[in-house]
């Protein structure tokens, strides 16, 4: 039998999305849709439950599950923790001004560091934008001076302590905020 044809759906061209992007991932209908909203609200959801809510057998949805992780729309599931507990509950942002000569692996050398949860290259005259967790400022202090600035290709740091948080998420915009 064969695989039925993606579905191009407005919305994707509405947030900019082209044709050959929405088919080069193969979201195959609506329905692939509807399965990856249900896991990005609640990824431990039993497998039944989400068949239920789609209209579909157990065993259909867990193919199409398969196979969206298979293709890398679904990278993985992981626990959200309350960073507070663990001691962890000062963040701060980092801009990484990168001297011209560094030899280009300062991107991976950061990203090894203790504290370190996210590292973004981008434009400007910072190179690197890190997100960095820390029990408290001393803490922080402790992990700028040792350890970020003393990495080759490391120019100067400008960071910007986070007061309060107000969102935080990796969830992916899959509907139109009308809908």
């Amino acid at each position: 039998m064969d695989e039925p044809k993606p579905i191009i759906l407005d919305k994707y061209t509405m947030y900019g999305y082209n044709s050959a992007y929405m088919h080069n991932l193969r979201i195959n209908d609506e329905i692939d849709l509807q399965i990856l909203c249900i896991l990005q609200e609640k990824a431990r959801i039993p497998n039944a439950e989400v068949a239920r809510q789609v209209g579909m057998a157990p065993s259909a949805v867990l193919e199409r599950i398969r196979k969206l992780e298979e293709r890398g729309i679904i990278e993985g599931y992981e626990v959200r923790l309350n960073p507070h507990p663990f001691g962890q509950g000062l963040a701060a942002f980092m801009f990484i001004e990168v001297d011209p000569t560094a030899n280009g692996t300062l991107g991976n050398r950061l990203a090894t560091l203790p504290g370190v949860q996210e590292v973004h290259q981008v434009a400007g005259p910072d190179g690197y934008l890190v997100k960095l967790r820390a029990a408290h400022p001393r803490a922080l202090g402790l992990i700028i001076r040792d350890q970020v600035q003393t990495l080759p290709g490391v120019r100067a740091t400008h960071t910007q302590v986070v007061l309060d948080t107000i969102k935080e998420t990796r969830r992916i915009a899959l509907e139109s905020p009308a809908e």
